[in-house]
């Protein structure tokens, strides 16, 4: 059996600069403290870090995201498959490292028996900013309006800088998902992620603030030639400021500085550029707000390769997706 230790997965790694952070080791720690549990298996040239939902009985949820790391040849979706049977899971979810079009990198003539899945865990729809250039480049690709606010905070004497007070960003995302109408984590895996991410070098938390009070905080995390907006907050104090604006572009600059040569902004309404242009200036539910936002960094948006599902028991895998239903 290929599976190997979290060690050798990080040698493994050191070779895939550019694998996605959802494949790191300690994204997949991270993970294993809430009710997850991280495989990584090296088959041949392609390795995975499988993540097994426990569930009643015994079974699992098997998922990989943004993987696997390299190009599967030979047995490796064989391994895959024995290695998920073994932790009896319902089905494998894969989210591949890829854009929906063209498909890259190549998934291996195997993959192509896994049915597409209804239903997606990352967002499937993104805007990407290009980060190579000068800074002055890059701002000249944003929209006007974009390159004002963020000028407009740093005249109005907003600050950015690094951050380490986990429970007051903690306190900062509740109030932020009270007023966006979305979900937060605890304050245990605010404080577990930064201290993973951080240490390792692939993430940093970033506050912006006025007067020495803290205004709006997010998490940026790096690794090869991308970066991401993880986790965003902010408060409802001095909004007129727009502390947001400048925040988003130093954690674009702290990315740069890093090598990273694209940000994802990490997820928009899932329709067409047509119908996100269309829309935005009308509709304020779900992520339209946040796409109103994002849109004026200047980037591109990007669908995600369609998640696929290989299904073990699918009896089980039905109410699953039953279930999911009941939800929306």
């Amino acid at each position: 059996m290929p599976e190997i230790s979290p060690l050798e997965w990080n040698t493994f790694l050191s070779d895939h600069p550019d694998a996605h952070f959802l494949q790191t080791g300690e994204w997949g720690e991270l993970k294993s403290a809430f009710g997850w549990n991280p495989v990584r298996i090296v088959s041949g040239s392609c390795g995975a870090q499988i993540l097994f939902r426990r569930l009643p009985l015994g079974l699992t949820l098997a998922y990989i995201p943004r993987g696997p790391v390299g190009i599967p040849e030979g047995d490796f979706w064989q391994d895959v498959d024995r290695i998920c049977r073994l932790r009896r899971s319902i089905f494998l979810k894969v989210e591949p490292d890829a854009w929906e079009d063209p498909l890259e990198p190549v998934l291996g003539e195997a993959f192509s028996s896994f049915g597409p899945s209804p239903h997606s865990i990352q967002p499937r729809r993104t805007i990407v900013v290009d980060l190579n250039g000068s800074e002055e480049n890059l701002l000249a690709r944003m929209k006007q309006k974009c390159r004002y606010n963020i000028r407009l905070a740093e005249k109005k004497e907003v600050r950015v800088r690094p951050w380490n007070d986990i429970e007051a960003f903690h306190q900062m995302m509740k109030v932020t998902g009270k007023r966006d109408g979305f979900g937060s984590h605890s304050l245990e895996y605010y404080r577990r992620a930064y201290n993973l991410l951080h240490q390792a070098g692939l993430a940093e938390l970033l506050v912006a603030e006025y007067a020495g009070q803290p205004l709006a905080a997010l998490m940026v995390c790096a690794r090869g030639k991308s970066s991401w907006y993880l986790y965003g907050a902010s408060t409802d104090e001095e909004r007129n400021r727009m502390p947001a604006y400048l925040l988003q572009w130093e954690a674009m600059r702290w990315a740069k500085a890093h090598g990273a040569g694209q940000y994802d902004l990490w997820g928009v309404p899932d329709m067409d550029v047509a119908a996100l242009e269309a829309g935005f200036e009308k509709r304020q539910d779900g992520l339209w707000g946040v796409y109103r936002f994002k849109r004026g960094f200047g980037g591109e948006v990007r669908r995600a390769a369609q998640a696929r599902d290989k299904i073990f028991r699918p009896f089980l895998y039905r109410a699953y997706l039953s279930f999911l239903r009941g939800r929306n």
